[in-house]
């Protein structure tokens, strides 16, 4: 039975050079000094993974800050266990390296890797390119205010929640391509979990005109960390992550 495909991100798998909202016409602000209070928190989440209802592995998300410079790393790691353990023994991990100013995301740095297989993508904002390689493939894109890569686009829904202005799209870099994605806020949801029962936000996402579907429950309370996240085809759940720890 084939693993969920992680490489590309949980977030493009199912919903992102403009972003089509109020950041993509303003010129992008001087960056945020190391001093000021952080946009966002950092938090190091622990989740369960499952596929088709079975128990695969496990997930991990880390958010740091830089205290020299004020920027972030945002990790994802997935790693199989039991019988998936030897069919997939190469953890899965993603890494983001972005700013955040005026309360908005901008990468300038992603890597990816399962394996022999990578992903590396350097944003160069003053050339207005983004250039790397792929799986081995060439990637040079244009670049536009308001572009996310698959991790960075996680944190700038966080923010966009947060500030009640999550627009209903965003184009992303996902490995060689840019693609457009659907968002919805859905509304308030009640989740039990570990942590306690939390009042949530669910967001859903999607590529436009692709039949699969992502579902995340953000925590209002928790500073809109990620609590569950379950991605579906055709109503069916495929890939599911639930929170068991959570460290801020």
């Amino acid at each position: 039975m084939p693993a969920p495909k992680l490489t590309a991100g949980l977030l493009a798998i199912a919903g992102p050079l403009t972003i089509a909202g109020p950041i993509a016409a303003v010129a992008w602000p001087a960056a945020a000094r190391a001093d000021e209070t952080p946009a966002i928190a950092p938090f190091s989440a622990h989740y369960s993974a499952d596929w088709k209802s079975m128990s695969v592995g496990t997930s991990d998300l880390d958010l740091k800050r830089n205290a020299a410079d004020g920027t972030y790393e945002y990790r994802w790691r997935i790693t199989a266990r039991g019988v998936f353990r030897i069919v997939y023994s190469d953890d899965v991990i993603q890494k983001s390296w972005f700013s955040v100013n005026a309360d908005h995301v901008r990468p300038e740095k992603y890597r990816a890797g399962q394996g022999d297989s990578t992903v590396s993508i350097d944003f160069d904002w003053n050339a207005g390119r983004a250039h790397g390689e792929s799986e081995k493939k060439p990637v040079d894109l244009k670049l536009a205010d308001g572009i996310q890569d698959v991790m960075s686009i996680q944190v700038e829904v966080m923010l966009d929640l947060k500030n009640g202005n999550l627009p209903k799209s965003f184009k992303i870099v996902d490995k060689d391509e840019i693609k457009d994605f659907l968002y919805t806020l859905e509304g308030p949801a009640r989740l039990r979990t570990p942590l306690g029962e939390l009042d949530t936000l669910v967001v859903a996402s999607q590529r436009a005109g692709n039949n699969r579907v992502l579902k995340m429950w953000f925590a209002p309370s928790l500073g809109y960390i990620p609590v569950q996240a379950e991605r579906s085809r055709d109503g069916k759940l495929e890939f599911a992550m639930r929170i068991k720890t959570l460290k801020r």
